[in-house]
């Protein structure tokens, strides 16, 4: 029996989901992190392999269209790929299936060695993913200075326009974390998510609108982080935090890839993609606190 490729569709999720469960990560809720959770007209959810009835393998594809410099751009993101060892000479069929799709910019944020290879082969750009890592410490602060709240109405009541719209698409995605900096009448969005490196859970910076907020907050950032969040770090791309802050030290850049015939490197980010969807392991539940969930400086309130 020939080895069929075909679009996954809605009713192949669950059957796709157990297979990723079975033969990559049982840990990760994929039927719960995919597909993602922002209103798009998707033609599919990638590509699968199928060998009668079971499942060869699958390629986890995000769609988005994105408002840049006044136009609509569709982006696809080219998710989780896997296939188990008996169809790895069909493995490219789904790539290029989904290569195939006229009209979309194609992202691979989290490629291992192997598709980073691949991809070259296939006209794919580097991005310049040079990152620090900042210790989150429990700095002295000003009372009253800058204002942190991870409460959703807080933020949502703060963001107008775009950063709104940013919030509301992602504010479901399985992986994504949301705070507000607010100092006087400025604020600044900052979405992250938590990931494991070397032993302890960071926070890695995804998206931040207002980068001089961002810099003249960062001692306030990391303290929250640390004290409400528990966690030991921050993780930030250069290109998303726009500066190097003190007391930071340079981290191996990722390997990050794109292609498209009309973009450039700076107007491709991390969003509306599996970063923002797919947790690195399961998360642990959460209870949603209307107080207590803000803090002030000085005083606390609360595929591969």
């Amino acid at each position: 029996m020939a080895i069929e490729l075909t679009p996954i569709t809605d009713g192949d999720i669950a059957e796709v989901a157990d297979f990723l469960r079975t033969n990559l990560d049982s840990q990760i809720p994929w039927a719960r992190s995919w597909p993602p959770p922002w209103k798009v007209e998707a033609p599919n959810h990638g590509f699968m392999l199928r060998d009668g009835p079971r499942v060869g393998g699958a390629l986890l594809v995000f769609y988005s269209d994105r408002l840049i410099e006044g136009r609509v751009e569709r982006f696809c993101n080219m998710g989780t790929w896997c296939v188990l060892p008996a169809y790895r000479s069909h493995s490219i069929r789904l790539l290029r299936a989904m290569l195939a799709q006229e009209g979309y910019h194609v992202t691979c944020l989290s490629p291992i060695e192997r598709v980073v290879a691949i991809t070259a082969k296939f006209k794919f750009r580097p991005l310049d993913t040079s990152a620090v890592l900042i210790p989150n410490l429990p700095w002295p602060t000003l009372p009253g200075r800058t204002r942190i709240s991870a409460d959703p109405d807080v933020i949502a009541s703060t963001l107008t326009d775009a950063e709104l719209d940013l919030y509301h698409d992602h504010a479901q995605a399985l992986a994504a974390r949301h705070l507000i900096l607010i100092r006087g009448e400025r604020s600044c969005y900052v979405m992250y998510r938590e990931t494991p490196l070397k032993g302890i859970v960071c926070a890695e910076i995804l998206h931040v609108s207002d980068p001089e907020l961002f810099k003249s907050s960062i001692n306030s950032l990391t303290r929250h982080l640390l004290l409400r969040h528990r966690l030991l770090a921050t993780r930030a791309e250069l290109r998303t935090i726009a500066h190097r802050p003190l007391f930071s030290v340079k981290r191996n850049p990722r390997p990050k890839r794109y292609r498209s015939a009309s973009l450039e490197p700076d107007q491709i980010d991390d969003l509306y993609s599996e970063f923002v969807c797919v947790p690195d392991r399961a998360p642990a539940p959460r209870l949603l606190r209307r107080s207590g969930s803000s803090s002030e400086d000085g005083g606390p309130s609360a595929a591969g």
